[in-house]
């Protein structure tokens, strides 16, 4: 007889995979995940850049934290790294792991990786589901205008669908989502969030149940890769400065992340997708001695250098650093 405990096979580590495109929310629901339950865990964080920011924010003594940096664990130039952490997170007295995709992760071909999963470490993980964060405030534009085929596919391959930023829809808006969710995913299951809130029961569902489409080869490669570029500034700015220079240069990025230095407020956590930039001063003093750094995501490719170097020397007198 299989015992479950906690939706998992007894003796198992319990494997769940979060996917969602940028700005999604995917970071702030596996913090709350982590911060309601508890059990023994281990994260796999993974970002195309090569700083850590959502790693940074995920930080805890408590939980064991591999971070997978510049790419996509899904591509095959990080897959292998990808079978290789979980292979040796495998060896930790974990009961769950978490596996943190980047906003740009395609999981189609989830299954193949499981299968080599398997073979590195025979009867470790009993995989409970892929789970997909859904940024409602900017899906629909996100479908409709992107023309990113990572969007669609995440969702896709996903067991369940979470709605985030629920708060901020009417009624309409929150039903168009929900129509163009069934229209790509007919079968998986769908909740939403509010202000960073959900309903965590997931753990005790049988999310495989929920499975629609077979496993596909990945739109990740290192063709399809973005430009990120990491800025590195040493002195503080004004709030509104720091708006003002975001105005100009938000509208060919995908994405804008990480913590700046700001003259009213300290250091604070900076994130831009879409028409929505949140600004917060950090709660705690990990990064009270470090220089402010912003990862910026291109729409442009290469060209996005010359955007951000230009817009700079416009705007202020002292320099920057632009970093790869």
């Amino acid at each position: 007889m299989i015992l479950f405990i906690g939706g998992r096979q007894m003796g198992k580590k319990g494997l769940y995979v979060l996917t969602g495109f940028l700005g999604a929310g995917k970071t702030t629901f596996l913090k709350k995940v982590l911060e309601k339950n508890q059990f023994k865990a281990g994260v796999i964080q993974n970002e195309f850049g090569k700083v850590s920011i959502d790693g940074e924010i995920l930080s805890d003594e408590k939980v064991r934290m591999v971070e997978i940096n510049r790419g996509s664990i899904f591509c095959s130039c990080l897959k292998l790294s990808f079978v290789e952490a979980l292979a040796e997170i495998a060896k930790e007295d974990l009961d769950f792991v978490f596996v943190e995709s980047s906003g740009w992760g395609d999981p189609s071909n989830m299954k193949e990786i499981l299968q080599a999963v398997e073979m590195n470490a025979p009867g470790v993980f009993d995989f409970l589901g892929t789970i997909c964060l859904i940024d409602g405030n900017n899906f629909v534009d996100q479908l409709d205008n992107s023309g990113l085929e990572t969007i669609e596919r995440q969702l896709k391959h996903c067991h369940l669908a979470v709605v985030t930023k629920a708060d901020l829809l009417s009624e309409t808006e929150m039903t168009a989502v929900l129509d163009r969710v069934r229209k790509v995913n007919p079968k998986c299951q769908v909740t939403t969030s509010r202000m960073g809130e959900t309903d965590y029961d997931f753990m005790q569902t049988d999310l495989l149940q929920y499975q629609w489409s077979e496993g596909e080869e990945t739109t990740n490669s290192e063709e399809t890769k973005p430009k990120t570029i990491v800025m590195k500034y040493t002195k503080a700015k004004s709030t509104q400065e720091l708006l003002n220079y975001i105005k100009v240069v938000k509208k060919d990025t995908y994405r804008i992340k990480g913590f700046f230095q700001l003259s009213e407020l300290g250091m604070c956590q900076v994130d831009v997708v879409g028409k929505k930039v949140d600004i917060k001063p950090v709660t705690e003093n990990a990064r009270e001695d470090h220089d402010s750094e912003l990862v910026f995501i291109s729409k442009i490719g290469p060209q996005i250098i010359k955007v951000l170097f230009q817009t700079w020397e416009e705007m202020f007198e002292d320099q920057m650093e632009l970093k790869n």
